[in-house]
């Protein structure tokens, strides 16, 4: 085996492990001072709008262009009298794109271009984008997004309970909008690949989480009936029983979309995969983080505020003092508490503690 699957065993065994619940003030500080920064670079800064969203031209060159990027955007937006982004293609090609003009700018735009660039007025095509598209499409992305968290909730609600629910809706909002700031903070254009990304790392964010909340269910079986464990700690033995599955799926999962990123946006200098992959990139790092580190003590929380949870947590302490006042061990005393629950519900016969009980045998050895 592995060293990580070593690591991976001794985790849901329970021979070691962190304690991210018990840690969750700290985790809570980090997530909230994260969130206020992405909400305050997204209210001073905004997010830059694509063309597709404000309307506009976008004008491609069919040639190579000797000038470079920035001489190209000072020259559109002199003729223009706008704002524009110039993104160099494959062979020296431009692409430039002039938000909030119309028919008749965009032909004067065009003729000047030429002239400015020094090239025929036939080798720069020009398209034009209507507001209107864009703003359908973000409606529809928003009505995508109101639908997909009502069901989520109501599935989580069902598969497993409201609380779950809850931790894994406020999960969601914290990834979303640790992306949207990101978007802000660095000046990404948002546009409609920006909106699939966007889109596709709910079910992402949400893949960790619930995987938790499943180890979380099955270890909440029960869990009144014993007093070794209370709820926190049960949480967090199921959290760390499957802390090398979420890195390893997180893991595999970044890599291809930092390929996309890195390589296919930043060297290439593919514009549509850029807007994606960094949604994506973006939204499964801050998805992993907050499974981890936000949902499953968010449940915590809210469960030991129930009755039964908090007199469990108080039996568990009582037991705890009345060892340590003994001078006992207080693994050793829990896991006598263990083996005498174990052995009181055991039928005869069953493995108990490594050794079988047996009934006696009558007449064992008599003649007949």
């Amino acid at each position: 085996m592995s060293r990580l699957g070593t690591i991976g065993a001794k985790l849901y065994r329970g021979e070691i492990g962190y304690d991210f619940v018990g840690k969750r003030k700290l985790w809570y500080g980090i997530s909230i001072l994260i969130t206020i920064t992405a909400i305050v670079g997204l209210a001073v800064r905004g997010l830059t709008m694509g063309i597709e969203f404000e309307g506009g031209a976008v004008f491609t060159t069919d040639t190579r262009v000797s000038a470079s990027v920035s001489e190209v955007r000072e020259d559109a937006e002199k003729a223009s009298g706008h704002d524009a982004i110039v993104q160099q293609l494959d062979g020296g090609k431009m692409r430039i794109q002039v938000a909030g003009i119309d028919v008749k700018e965009s032909g004067k735009v065009q003729k000047q271009l030429a002239q400015d660039l020094d090239i025929p007025v036939s080798k720069i095509n020009a398209d034009l984008v209507g507001p209107s598209w864009g703003e359908t499409v973000a409606n529809k992305a928003w009505t995508g997004l109101a639908v997909f968290m009502v069901l989520v909730v109501i599935y989580l609600a069902i598969a497993f309970e409201w609380r779950m629910a809850i931790a894994a809706l406020i999960a969601l909002v914290h990834d979303l909008t640790i992306t949207v700031g990101v978007y802000a903070l660095v000046g990404f254009e948002v546009t409609p690949g920006t909106v699939i990304g966007l889109l596709t790392i709910l079910g992402y964010s949400l893949y960790d989480t619930v995987v938790v909340f499943d180890s979380l269910k099955e270890g909440g079986k029960d869990l009144t009936k014993q007093t070794r464990w209370t709820y926190s700690e049960m949480a967090n033995r199921s959290l760390n029983g499957t802390l090398v599955r979420s890195i390893n799926t997180t893991v595999v999962a970044l890599l291809p979309v930092a390929g996309l990123l890195f390589i296919g946006g930043g060297v290439l200098g593919a514009g549509m995969i850029n807007d994606i992959s960094l949604s994506l990139f973006v939204g499964l790092a801050a998805g992993a983080y907050s499974s981890i580190f936000i949902a499953t003590p968010l449940v915590a929380d809210l469960k030991e505020q129930e009755p039964a949870m908090k007199a469990l947590k108080k039996r568990v302490l009582a037991k705890r003092a009345a060892a340590a006042a003994k001078g006992e061990s207080v693994e050793d005393d829990s896991a006598q508490d263990v083996g005498d629950e174990s052995a009181d519900a055991a039928p005869a016969g069953a493995v108990v503690g490594g050794q079988r009980r047996q009934q006696p045998v009558r007449g064992r050895g008599k003649r007949r």
